[in-house]
C-alpha cells in the first residue's frame, strides 16, 4: 500500500475536475430534452406531454440508482487518497454487478412498473398512451444506462473528468442524431425517440468499456477474495442503501411536482415539463462542482487530510455561488427563446413564460443543496445525508399543503423551499460531522 497523499487543494484542481464534469453532467438530461424537443415540433400537446412525462419517469427511475455513480466515485477517490490503487478494478466490477442485477430486475418488472407509475402520474388518456409507448421501449436500456453511471463515477473518482465528458458527449451525439433521423426523417414518432435513447446508451457503454479496459491495463480480473471482501461489501451496501433512500426522497418531490401539474391539465403538465428541463440543466451544471467536491473531499477523507477537506468545501461553495449567478442570468436572458424552441404550442409557451421567474431563482439555493451533496458523498456521510433529505421532503410537503390553494404557484414555491431546506440543513450539520470525522487526524 502506498502512503496516503496530502496535496494542497487549489482552485485549479477544483476546475480540473469541475469543468469537464460540469459539461458532462450538463449533457445528462439531453436525452430527455432532445426527445421532448423533437416531439414538441410535431405540435401535438398530448404527444409532448407523453414524452415529457416518460422522460421525467426515466430521469427519476435511473436517478433512484444514482448511488451507483456516487458511491463508485467516492470509494474510488478514497482509494486514491489512501494509496490503494489496486482497489480500482474491484470497485468497478462490484459496480457492474449491482448495475446488471438492478437493470435486469427493471426489465423483468416493466409491466407492473409501468402500470403503477402511470396510474400515480394521473395524466390524460392521450398523454398516458404516448408515455407508455416510450416507456416500454426505453426500459431495455436500463442495464446499460446504470453501467454507464458506474463508469462515469469511476472515471471522475480518479480525477479523469475529461474522459467522463468524452463518454457523455458520445452518448448524446448519437442520441441527437438518431432522434432526428427516426422522428423527423422517418416519422417513427414517440417510438423513434425511445429507440434512439436505447441506441445511445448502448454505444456509450461499448465506448466506456474500452476506455476502462485501457486504463485498467491488467484488465478487470479481480481475485474473488478481493471482490467479495466482506467488510468492503457491507460498507458499500450500507452507503448505497442510505444514498438510495435519500435519492428516493428527492424523486418523490419531483414526481409529486409532475403529478400535481398533470392534474392541472395537459397545458400545465407540458409547461412544467419544459421548465423542468431548465431545472435539470441547472442542477446537473451545479452538480459538476459537486462532483469536484466528491472527488476532492473523498480523496482528502481517504488520506485523513482535514485541511484539504475543509479547503475543498470552501472552494466548491464559493465558486458555486458565482456559477449560480451566471446560470440565473442566462435563464433570464434566454429563457423565453428556449421555451419557444422546445414547443410550438402558444398556450404552453405562454404558461411556461409566466413561471420562468421561479426557474431563474432556483440555482441560488441550489448551490448549497448540490454543493453539500457532493461533500457528504465524498465523505460517505450517507446516513446523515439520508436523514436530512427526509426532513427536507417533510418541509416540501408541508409547504405545498399550506399553499395548495394557490395552485401551480404554490407548487413552485414549495419546490424552491425544498432547495433551501436541503442546503440549509446540511450546512448546519456540517461542522459537527467535520469535527467527528477528523477528531483523530
Amino acid at each position: 500500500m502506498h502512503a496516503p497523499i496530502h496535496p494542497k487543494i487549489t482552485t485549479r484542481q477544483v476546475f480540473a475536475i469541475a469543468g469537464p464534469a460540469m459539461v458532462a453532467n450538463l449533457t445528462t438530461p439531453l436525452i430527455g430534452i432532445v426527445s421532448t424537443t423533437a416531439i414538441g415540433r410535431l405540435d401535438d400537446a398530448a404527444l409532448l406531454g407523453g414524452v415529457a412525462m416518460a422522460s421525467v419517469i426515466f430521469d427519476c427511475l435511473f436517478w433512484l440508482f444514482a448511488f451507483l455513480r456516487m458511491s463508485t466515485l467516492a470509494f474510488t477517490a478514497q482509494a486514491q487518497g489512501a494509496g490503494e490503487i489496486k482497489e480500482y478494478a474491484a470497485i468497478l466490477v462490484r459496480g457492474f454487478i449491482v448495475a446488471g442485477l438492478i437493470g435486469a430486475a427493471l426489465i423483468a418488472l416493466q409491466v407492473p412498473l409501468a402500470a403503477v407509475t402511470f396510474q400515480l402520474m394521473g395524466g390524460s388518456e392521450g398523454v398516458t398512451r404516448a408515455a407508455k409507448s416510450y416507456f416500454m421501449i426505453r426500459i431495455w436500456s436500463a442495464p446499460l444506462a446504470l453501467a454507464n453511471y458506474v463508469i462515469l463515477g469511476w472515471l471522475v473518482g480518479q480525477a479523469r473528468a475529461n474522459l467522463a465528458l468524452a463518454l457523455q458527449i458520445v452518448i448524446n451525439l448519437i442520441n441527437m442524431a438518431a432522434t432526428v433521423l427516426l422522428v423527423q426523417v422517418y416519422g417513427a414518432g414517440i417510438a423513434g425517440a425511445a429507440i434512439a435513447a436505447v441506441l445511445a446508451e448502448t454505444a456509450g457503454f461499448a465506448v466506456g468499456i474500452v476506455v476502462a479496459w485501457r486504463i485498467s491495463q491488467g484488465g478487470f480480473a479481480v481475485p474473488a477474495a478481493t471482490l467479495f471482501d466482506r467488510a468492503k461489501l457491507m460498507r458499500m451496501l450500507a452507503v448505497n442503501r442510505d444514498i438510495m433512500v435519500r435519492t428516493a426522497a428527492l424523486i418523490v418531490v419531483f414526481l409529486f411536482f409532475t403529478a400535481k401539474g398533470a392534474r392541472e391539465g395537459d397545458v400545465t403538465l407540458a409547461a412544467n415539463s419544459v421548465l423542468n428541463n431548465f431545472l435539470l440543466v441547472s442542477a446537473f451544471f451545479l452538480d459538476g462542482l459537486a462532483n469536484a467536491a466528491q472527488q476532492l473531499c473523498g480523496r482528502a477523507f481517504g488520506a485523513r487530510d482535514a485541511r484539504g477537506f475543509s479547503d475543498s468545501t470552501r472552494l466548491v461553495l464559493l465558486w458555486g455561488i458565482g456559477f449560480a449567478l451566471v446560470v440565473s442570468v442566462l435563464f433570464a436572458l434566454f429563457g423565453p427563446a428556449l421555451i419557444n424552441l422546445m414547443t410550438t404550442s402558444d398556450d404552453v409557451r405562454r404558461y411556461a413564460r409566466a413561471f420562468l421567474p421561479f426557474v431563474i431563482l432556483a440555482p441560488l439555493p441550489g448551490v448549497f443543496a448540490f454543493g453539500f451533496d457532493g461533500i457528504y458523498v465524498g465523505a460517505t456521510w450517507a446516513r446523515e445525508m439520508r436523514n436530512l433529505m427526509l426532513a427536507s421532503l417533510a418541509i416540501f410537503l408541508a409547504t405545498w399543503w399550506a399553499l395548495s390553494s394557490f395552485g401551480n404557484t404554490g407548487l413552485w414555491i414549495a419546490l424552491l423551499g425544498f432547495y433551501v431546506a436541503r442546503g440549509g440543513l446540511q450546512g448546519l450539520r456540517y461542522p459537527a460531522l467535520l469535527r467527528k470525522t477528523f477528531k483523530t487526524a
